[in-house]
């Protein structure tokens, strides 16, 4: 999985690349480090005014703007907002939600939230970018996913869900899009010290990375453009031994790590405000 796409290394000095989801976590240090290598970044977020301050934080001629990843109109309004970028050479598909609790328990409002934004996103992200890399004969887009699209969890359905269709959106579309010079990858963390993990304890053995730790694969991804990377990278080793043992075996090597039951061991005192803030309210 981890066969780079490409032989030649690519700098990322020059490059203008968006980010999604980049007013906080991930996309925020991953926009930080990839201005700081040289590159042109315009950052997307739905909370507008505080994507604006961190591209002006970051300097570099970056530049963010409003943007809602489940709406193609948004998209195309995000577009014309950071066109002073520069034909776009990179897409980091990166924002998404985690709002956890028992399916049984989940109201239709946060599955189909879940699926606009971690699904859709991506889709809608490709479609409005993928186009002009296709023109120009060479893009790279890098959709960022999560362990739990390998290895679903309980209390974690829908997201667990999404970013399995986040994985099998970014192997098709590699290959669909390979002919036309357009790379694509998709990465993998395990629990991230963001405020989407809040109060998510890691599995056993697996101690959590850090924001800038998924940053720097991701500008790893894009000096040499490989399939799929997991944070960290050993994860994936084990992920795969684990998968070819009989079930029952999975099983007992998933309670023996607690990996069965990171999310629904989830501290909710310290998850409040972010379920708050990505929840769709009551109907």
């Amino acid at each position: 999985m981890n066969t780079p796409l490409s032989r030649t290394r690519r700098e990322i000095e020059g490059l203008s690349i968006i980010v999604t989801g980049a007013g906080r976590g991930i996309g925020r240090a991953t926009a930080e480090l990839l201005a700081a290598e040289g590159a042109t970044v315009a950052l997307g977020d739905l909370d507008a005014t505080l994507v604006q301050g961190v591209a002006d934080r970051i300097g570099h001629g970056a530049v963010g703007a409003h943007l809602d990843v489940t709406s193609s109109d948004s998209w195309a309004e995000f577009l014309a907002a950071v066109g002073e970028v520069g034909p776009i050479d990179v897409l980091v598909n990166n924002a998404g939600i985690m709002p956890l609790g028992s399916v049984l328990m989940e109201p239709e409002a946060v599955a189909r939230a879940i699926i606009d934004v971690n699904v859709h996103g991506i889709i809608n992200g490709t479609k409005a970018v993928a186009p002009g890399m296709a023109d120009r004969g060479h893009g790279h887009i890098v959709n960022v996913a999560s362990a739990v699209g390998r290895i679903a969890v309980a209390h974690g359905a829908t997201y667990s869900a999404s970013k399995f269709a986040a994985v099998g959106f970014s192997e098709a579309t590699r290959t669909e899009l390979k002919p036309l010079g357009i790379d694509v990858s998709v990465v993998l963390p395990t629990v991230v010290q963001t405020e989407l993990a809040a109060g998510v304890p890691a599995a056993r053995g697996v101690k959590p990375v850090t924001a800038q730790e998924v940053a720097e694969v991701i500008a790893s991804a894009i000096r040499r453009p490989r399939a799929e990377l997991w944070v960290p990278q050993w994860v994936q080793g084990m992920t795969r031994t684990t998968s070819l043992l009989p079930r029952f075996l999975q099983e007992a090597m998933a309670k023996a790590f607690k990996a069965d039951s990171v999310l629904s061991d989830a501290d909710q005192s310290a998850r409040s405000a972010y379920e708050a803030r990505v929840r769709p309210p009551a109907g």
